[in-house]
C-alpha cells in the first residue's frame, strides 16, 4: 500500500489542504485528490494561544527511506550491547528526564495546550517511570525460557524459547499524549534491541525531537532512534519500510494501517478508539464517584482514549450524582495554562475536534438531554493576542443511546449521564458499543463490583477507581472489539517487538537413529501403538 493509496490516513492539514472530519485522538491529514508536492515545512502552533511556536521538516519518501536504511545499519550494534548495555542508556535517559523536568513539561504544554498538571502527571511521570521499568524488566520478560513437554518424542531433549528483536520498528504516534502514547511506545522497542523510527503527529512533534536529544546525550548510538517529522503521508510511507508497526489513533485509520501491514505480512499493534463507560450503583460512595467522574472525564480536556466518556447511574442515586458532578464541573477553570495551578482544563489540540464536540452536544439536546453546565466554545485570547481553542466543561443529564454523545467517541470535556434501573441494565448498555478499551464500576460491594467488571467487554476495568491501571506497567493495557488488537505494558508490551524462536537441542550422545524413523517395521509399529495406548488411553470415559 503506497502513500497515494493511504492518503486519508493523515491528520490535521496545516498547509491549506481540505481535511477529513474524523473525531479521533490522532491526526488526520488527507491528501488532495490530485497528487501535489508536499510542502517542505509544517508550521506548529500552540492551540492555547493560536501562535506559531516553530516549524518542522515535512520529509519526503526518499528521506524516509534513508532514515530506514540508517536505522537498519545501526540496529545490529545496538542489539549486540545486550540488556545490560541498553539498560544503562535507558537509566541515563530516566535521570535526564528527571533533571530536565521543567523543559519536558513546558514543551508538552506549549505544543498541546494541556495544563501543567496534565503534562506532569500523565506524561512526565510516565516517562520517568517507563525508562527504569523497561531497563529492569526487559531481561526478565525476554529471558530464554526452558520449556517442558508431555510429548514422548522429545524426552531427553532440551526445549528452549527465545526472543530476538524484529529489527526496525515504526511507531506512529497521536497528538493527545506526545510523550506517553507516542514516544512511550519506543522505549520497550529499544529495550528489546530494535532500532526505531517515530513518526509523531505534525501537531505535536517537538516532544519527540526533545526525546531524541535526550537519548543522544545519554549515549544511544547514532541512528538507533530517529524522528520522521511530516504529514500523514509520512506515516503511510513508514508502513512500507519497517519490520513492525505500532499505531495509536482512530479505528478508521487503524484499519488502513492493519491492511498495509497485512499486505507486507509484518506484525502490527493497534490501540484505537474508545468510549469508556462508568457504572455507578446505588450503594456507591457517591462523593468519590462524582470526583472520579469529574476528573477522569475532564482530565486533558477529555482528550484521552480511556477517559470516562459516558456514565450509567442507578435511579436511586441518579439525581444526587448529577447534582454533585454538575457543581464540580461548573467550578473548573478553562483557558490557557500559565503554570502550575492556573487552570484545570486546557486547550482542544486538534482543530476539527471543536466541531465534533459541538455537534454531539447539539444532537443530544435536540433529543431531550438536559444541559447541566457548559456546552459552549468560550472565546479565549492568548498572550500574543491570538485566540486559542477551548471548550467549556460540559455535563449532559438524561442522555440515552439515541444520542451520538453516548455512542460515538467525543474526545472532549463532555460527560453524558444516563439513568438506569439496575446493574444488569448498566452492564448491557456499557457493552452496547463497538469499543472496548476501559471501564469503571463504583459500588461498596467490592465482590459484586469485581463480578460485574468481569462481564464488561473492555481490555481493562477498575472497581471504585478509573484509568489508574494505565500507570501500572506490569499490567497489560489492551483493547477489545474496535478498540484494536494491540497491547501495551506487561510482558506482551515488549514481546510484540520480538520474534519468537523455538529451539530443540539433542545431545551428541543420542542414538544414531530414532525408533520412529525409516525403515518402518510392523513389529515396531505395533509396539509403538501399544505404548501410545498405555500412555494416552487411560483417561476416564
Amino acid at each position: 500500500m503506497r502513500t497515494d493509496q493511504m492518503a486519508d490516513m493523515a491528520t490535521s492539514d496545516l498547509n491549506g489542504v481540505t481535511e477529513l472530519t474524523v473525531p479521533v485522538g490522532v491526526e488526520q491529514e488527507p491528501q488532495p485528490a490530485q497528487p501535489a508536492p508536499r510542502a517542505s515545512e509544517i508550521s506548529v502552533e500552540n492551540p492555547a494561544t493560536g501562535g506559531v511556536i516553530g516549524t518542522i521538516p515535512n520529509i519526503d519518501d526518499a528521506q524516509l527511506a534513508e532514515l530506514a536504511k540508517r536505522g537498519r545499519e545501526a540496529q545490529p550494534g545496538w542489539q549486540a550491547m545486550g540488556f545490560e548495555g541498553r539498560g544503562q542508556v535507558l537509566k541515563r535517559a530516566q535521570k535526564w528526564v528527571v533533571d530536565n523536568a521543567d523543559r519536558v513539561i513546558s514543551t508538552i504544554v506549549e505544543e498541546t495546550g494541556k495544563t501543567y498538571e496534565d503534562a506532569q502527571l500523565a506524561e512526565y511521570l510516565y516517562a520517568a517511570n517507563s525508562f527504569g521499568f523497561w531497563a529492569k524488566m526487559a531481561p526478565k520478560y525476554l529471558a530464554e525460557e526452558h520449556v517442558s513437554s508431555s510429548q514422548i518424542l522429545v524426552k531427553g531433549k532440551r526445549l528452549r524459547l527465545r526472543y530476538r528483536p524484529l529489527g526496525l520498528i515504526g511507531v506512529i504516534g497521536p497528538w493527545n499524549y506526545p510523550l506517553t502514547n507516542s514516544f512511550g511506545d519506543c522505549i520497550p522497542a529499544l529495550a528489546a534491541g530494535n532500532s526505531v523510527i517515530l513518526k509523531p503527529s505534525s501537531l505535536t512533534p517537538f516532544t519527540s525531537l526533545l526525546m531524541a536529544e535526550c537519548l543522544a546525550e545519554c549515549g544511544l548510538p547514532e541512528n538507533v532512534f530517529q524522528v520522521a517529522t511530516g504529514s500523514g503521508g509520512t506515516g503511510a510511507a513508514l508502513v512500507e519500510l519497517v519490520d513492525m508497526i505500532m499505531f495509536t489513533g482512530s479505528t478508521e485509520v487503524g484499519r488502513k494501517i492493519a491492511e498495509g501491514a497485512a499486505k507486507r505480512l509484518i506484525p502490527s499493534s493497534l490501540e484505537l478508539g474508545g468510549k469508556d463507560p462508568m457504572i455507578v450503583l446505588a450503594d456507591a460512595d457517591i462523593e468519590r464517584a462524582a470526583n472520579f467522574a469529574t476528573y477522569y472525564s475532564m482530565q486533558n480536556a477529555g482528550q484521552t482514549c480511556i477517559s470516562i466518556e459516558r456514565a450509567y447511574v442507578e435511579e436511586g442515586v441518579y439525581d444526587d450524582f448529577v447534582r454533585r458532578v454538575s457543581e464540580k464541573v461548573r467550578a473548573l477553570r478553562v483557558g490557557p495554562p500559565s503554570g502550575p495551578g492556573s487552570v484545570e482544563v486546557g486547550a482542544i489540540t486538534f482543530p476539527d475536534q471543536i466541531a465534533t464536540i459541538s455537534d454531539q452536544i447539539e444532537d443530544a439536546v435536540a433529543k431531550g438531554a438536559r444541559l447541566m453546565t457548559g456546552g459552549q466554545q468560550p472565546l479565549t485570547v492568548g498572550a500574543d493576542g491570538k485566540g486559542g481553542r477551548f471548550f467549556e466543561p460540559t455535563v449532559l443529564a438524561d442522555a440515552d443511546h439515541t444520542m451520538k454523545v453516548m455512542t460515538e467517541e467525543t474526545f472532549g470535556p463532555v460527560l453524558p449521564v444516563m439513568k438506569v434501573r439496575d446493574a444488569e441494565e448498566a452492564v448491557r448498555l456499557a457493552n452496547d458499543s463497538p469499543y472496548g478499551l476501559g471501564a469503571s464500576i463504583f459500588t461498596r460491594d467490592v465482590r459484586r463490583g469485581e463480578a460485574l467488571a468481569s462481564r464488561v467487554h473492555a481490555g481493562a476495568t477498575n472497581v471504585n477507581d478509573a484509568l489508574i491501571n494505565y500507570t501500572v506497567l506490569e499490567l497489560p493495557m489492551s483493547g477489545q472489539k474496535e478498540s484494536g488488537p494491540g497491547q501495551r505494558h506487561g510482558a506482551g508490551g515488549i514481546r510484540k517487538y520480538c520474534a519468537q524462536q523455538a529451539m530443540v537441542v539433542t545431545s551428541l550422545y543420542a542414538p544414531k537413529r530414532e525408533p520412529h524413523m525409516y525403515p518402518y517395521r510392523a513389529s515396531m509399529t505395533r509396539l509403538m501403538g501399544l505404548f501410545f495406548k498405555l500412555l494416552y488411553g487411560r483417561g476416564r470415559r
